[in-house]
């Protein structure tokens, strides 16, 4: 590429900032876990269009600080290597002049980013950095820039994100209020975070078909060279359509009339690489059962019926799952894993352990009228209970919230709505 070809494209991305700039934005509480003056690399990483880039963003441009941005994931640099990006620094000086930070949008399309970044941090300059391969760029963070990063996980908005962009005032706890935040949480649970259907700048169906299309086909498909693309695609949509669901492998293969399971076990590992899906292990003190047993659920509840091939119905007690593993794991970050709960006679959704404690035990249902269900939930809660040695025992529901007493164990009973609400983040990501 021509030095003159790079200077436009950069000056074009640049023009993009300044319009960004002029636009209402919403605060997200991660932005405060990117610290500019640290002398490690702050890298944020999510599924795309959850709002890396504008989060980024929001922290430069509102800390005054002097930087510079280039966004790899344009068309116009598909063919960078790693021995352009000097070529690319030095554009930017151009562009930009003397700068303190540098932000390396969508980084880990250029092969050997890390070795670049690596040489500028120990040149002293600050380095913000955002990627849609969590293994892409943990592995090669781990590997070449050890010790050196701070990572940061971004999830789709939030219910708090959701109700500051509809502006809806959680703060309002008259009887309006309340039935005004309820119809926003109805409305989260069926839309989802991804912040441009949110903001209503796009169609959900459409813009949700065409971002699975753009994942499945640039990240996955041709970065790892799948040979079964078609029973990729069908495998992909078949999970969307089922989850939250235990992944078999076996299962798949015989579904898929795959060769052998591995090749679904790279298949199911690309998928969460990607940040299409996140995967829940099962709790036991066993580690081979930990690493055999595991459901996946999907990143965002818009992935489970917005796009073609979509057969999932509208149910409630799924999303609302969702809904909460996907808060859990904003709310837990180092120290901290999540796993489910499941022996022969009772499930309970949610374990969540500090190293190798159990802090807590969370059950989601959406409807509890039926007193089998509550039972059910119950037993789940008080079997995961004495299996844990752990007494503190949460069952979300849509709407009901009380305390209540069930064979010795205290149970809190909560609506998500006002669960969601209570934000606050235990650990660091």
């Amino acid at each position: 590429m021509t030095a003159t070809a790079l200077l436009e494209i950069l000056k074009d991305q640049r023009l993009e900032l300044e319009k960004l700039a002029k636009k209402p934005l919403c605060s997200r509480a991660e932005q405060a876990k990117i610290r500019l003056d640290s002398s490690k690399a702050q890298v944020v990483i999510g599924v795309r269009r959850s709002g890396k880039s504008i989060l980024c963003f929001q922290a430069l441009h509102f800390s005054g600080v002097n930087y510079a941005y280039v966004n790899f994931d344009d068309e116009r640099l598909a063919k960078l290597t790693s021995d352009d990006l000097n070529d690319v620094l030095r554009a930017l000086y151009q562009v930009y002049g003397d700068f303190t930070h540098l932000f390396l949008d969508e980084v880990q399309n250029v092969e050997g980013w890390h070795f670049f970044v690596n040489r500028l941090l120990r040149q002293d300059l600050k380095i913000v950095l955002t990627g849609s391969n969590a293994k892409l760029l943990s592995s090669e963070l781990a590997t070449h820039l050890t010790g050196r990063y701070n990572e940061i996980r971004l999830y789709p908005f939030s219910f708090l994100d959701y109700c500051a962009v509809k502006n809806v005032d959680i703060a309002d706890k008259t009887t309006k209020g309340d039935a005004l935040l309820r119809k926003a949480f109805d409305e989260y649970l069926l839309s989802g975070g991804f912040p441009e259907i949110v903001n209503g700048n796009e169609q959900k169906e459409e813009y949700i078909d065409i971002l699975c299309d753009n994942i499945l086909q640039r990240d996955i498909i041709q970065r790892f060279n799948v040979r079964y693309k078609d029973a990729f695609v069908k495998l992909s949509n078949h999970l969307m359509n089922n989850a939250p669901c235990e992944v078999v492998n076996t299962s798949l293969q015989s579904l898929f009339d795959m060769k052998n399971s591995h090749t679904i076990e790279n298949y199911v590992g690309y998928l969460y690489q990607a940040f299409l899906f996140l995967q829940l292990k099962k709790y036991s003190t066993k580690s081979s059962e930990r690493v055999r047993k595991s459901k996946c659920y999907t990143v965002d509840v818009s992935l489970m019926d917005a796009r073609q091939d979509a057969f999932a119905k509208e149910n409630l007690g799924w999303r609302l799952e969702t809904v909460v593993f996907i808060e859990l794991k904003r709310r837990y970050g180092q120290g901290y894993d999540i796993y489910y709960f499941a022996d022969q006679c009772a499930e309970a959704d949610f374990v969540i352990c500090h190293r190798s404690t159990v802090v807590e035990i969370v059950q989601v249902s959406y409807d509890i009228s039926s007193a089998k269900t509550l039972q059910r939930e119950f037993n789940g809660l008080i079997r995961a209970s004495k299996a844990t040695k752990c007494h503190k025992l949460t069952l979300i529901t849509a709407y009901e919230q009380q305390t209540v007493e069930h064979k010795g164990e205290r149970i809190e009973l909560v609506a998500c709505y006002n669960w969601l609400q209570r934000g606050g983040r235990k650990g660091g990501d």
